[in-house]
């Protein structure tokens, strides 16, 4: 079981890696006036999005795997609730990445750098909470 926990939790912390760093390129793309720059930030972004997709799955898979061991319990904590919901907001996230990766590969993207620097902090504090939820549990 707690190869199932190690293996989450590493595959959460390759998938953060990437989601933190992926807007920033965004940021990058907004502020370039060079079409050669704007071409290797949206093809770096598309790079990025595909090598963090896979840890997103592998990230719920074994999360899942998880919450199979005391499925009745979790499903009635309302901690794991509310951290199931952040994970929820999150994959919409991740998704939302990829609408933006795809405009900015077809050059079709309208967003500004201030858009994205926003936009970059939702996962931040989405890893906040779900840290705290999980670890303290206050519910």
């Amino acid at each position: 079981m707690l190869w199932v926990q190690a293996l989450h939790v590493i595959f959460m912390v390759c998938w953060f890696a990437g989601i933190f760093y992926l807007p920033r390129i965004f940021v990058y793309y907004a502020q370039a006036d060079d079409p050669v720059t704007k071409g290797t930030l949206a093809l770096m972004a598309r790079k990025l999005y595909r090598f963090i997709t896979p840890f997103m799955l592998l990230t719920l898979v074994f999360g899942l795997w998880r919450l199979s061991y005391q499925f009745d319990y979790y499903l009635t904590a309302t901690w794991m609730q509310l951290k199931l919901t952040g994970v929820a907001l999150l994959i919409g996230y991740h998704l939302q990445c990829g609408v933006y990766t795809a405009r900015i590969n077809r050059g079709a993207d309208d967003k500004s750098h201030v858009f994205y620097r926003f936009f970059n902090e939702a996962p931040v504090l989405a890893l906040f909470a779900i840290v705290v939820l999980v670890y303290l549990r206050p519910f």
